[in-house]
This record gives C-alpha cells, sequence and structure tokens, in this order.
C-alpha cells in the first residue's frame, strides 16, 4: 500500500544509539545495553532492528535527489523495535517510543513493519513475552492476533514479576492477513487525521 505517512521506519544504525539509550533508560526497568543493540546492529544476523522518526520533508529530498550540497539530515528518533528469527518463528525482543509521543501509534506502527519484516523473512507466526501488569502493551498485541498460550514465573529480574507468551496465529491464515490489512489502514487514517489537525 503506497501512502504518505508522516512518519518512517527504517534499519537501526549504530549512529542511532545514543537516542536509543536516552529512550531505553526511561522506558524499561532493566534496559539493555548500548552493547548489546551494538551487536544486533552489527553481528546478529537473526536480528532485524528498526527505528521510527518524522518522514523528511519533500523539498529537502527532492534537494537531495537533484545531488545538491544541501545536507538532508534525519529527523529525531521517537520509538524503535526489534525483532529475533528463530527458525520459522519471529521473536519480538524489544519495542519503545519516545515518552513525550506514546499513545500516537508509533508503537502501532512499528509493530506493523516487524510483522511485514518478519512475513518477508519466512516466518510463520510472531511470538513475544510480556509483563502480566503491562495491560497497554497485550491490547495493542491482542489486536494483532497474539493471545497467551503460556506464563514464564518470576521472568524478570528486577521484581520477579511473571511474564505471559502471547503467539499470533501462523502468518498465512486468511484471518490474521485480513486483521492486519484492516488494522494498517485504520492506523494510517489516523496519522491522516493526525497530520490534518491544527
Amino acid at each position: 500500500m503506497a501512502v504518505d505517512l508522516p512518519y518512517v521506519v527504517e534499519p537501526m544504525t549504530l549512529a542511532d544509539l545514543g537516542s536509543i539509550m536516552e529512550i531505553e533508560r526511561v522506558a524499561f526497568s532493566t534496559p539493555w545495553s548500548a552493547r548489546a543493540y551494538r551487536y544486533e546492529i552489527t553481528q546478529n544476523e537473526h536480528s532485524i532492528m528498526l527505528v521510527v522518526r518524522p518522514a523528511v520533508l519533500a523539498r529537502s529530498l527532492v534537494a537531495k535527489l537533484r545531488n545538491r550540497l544541501e545536507s538532508v539530515k534525519p529527523g529525531p528518533l521517537l520509538g524503535y523495535a526489534g525483532l529475533w528469527l528463530l527458525v520459522d518463528e519471529a521473536h519480538i525482543c524489544t519495542i519503545a517510543v519516545h515518552p513525550e509521543r506514546r499513545c500516537q501509534g508509533l508503537g502501532e506502527l512499528l509493530l506493523i513493519a516487524l510483522l511485514d519484516q518478519a512475513m518477508e523473512r519466512g516466518a510463520r507466526r510472531g511470538t513475544l513475552e510480556v509483563r502480566v501488569t503491562n495491560l497497554a502493551a497485550q491490547g495493542l498485541y491482542r489486536k494483532y492476533g497474539f493471545e497467551i498460550v503460556s506464563v514464564r514465573k518470576r521472568y524478570y529480574s528486577d521484581n520477579g514479576e511473571d511474564a505471559y507468551i502471547m503467539t499470533t496465529p501462523p502468518f498465512d491464515t486468511a484471518e490474521f492477513q485480513s486483521n492486519l490489512q484492516q488494522r494498517r489502514i485504520q492506523l494510517y487514517k489516523r496519522f491522516r487525521a493526525q497530520a490534518a489537525a491544527p
């Protein structure tokens, strides 16, 4: 679906590490280290790490394409997400959005991008762990077909909290594909409405 969005999702790079760590420290009680992200970006061939930022202004992009000397700097990093491809399963390992940009659909946009990448790479279903108290995240995942399949007791080291294991149905089912397409359309409509608001 070709659509102009106010945001762009692209591969994470080493240049993003500073911004990632700023968000990581406020988003998680047990944050990953910069070294862990560096490994995911440069060495883990089974890892897909993405970032979301504001879309580059069209006129700046045109200038760049015309090889003018004007440099086009990327917009600020607003969030990031990652998954590991484990045989035919896509294990979502992180999703985080800057605290000032939450509840604006960016986490959902990142989730869709991860699911798209997983399907392109041949994964058959998605899975993840989520804190039993993180109702907002569970609600997002349920929207995209994830269901609780089991519990990992005392999974989180900071407070011993349990984790739900959530899994999608197979990606190739008509139900999953239809739901994903409907959710994508709804999210894009939301972004267009946000862009049109004064």
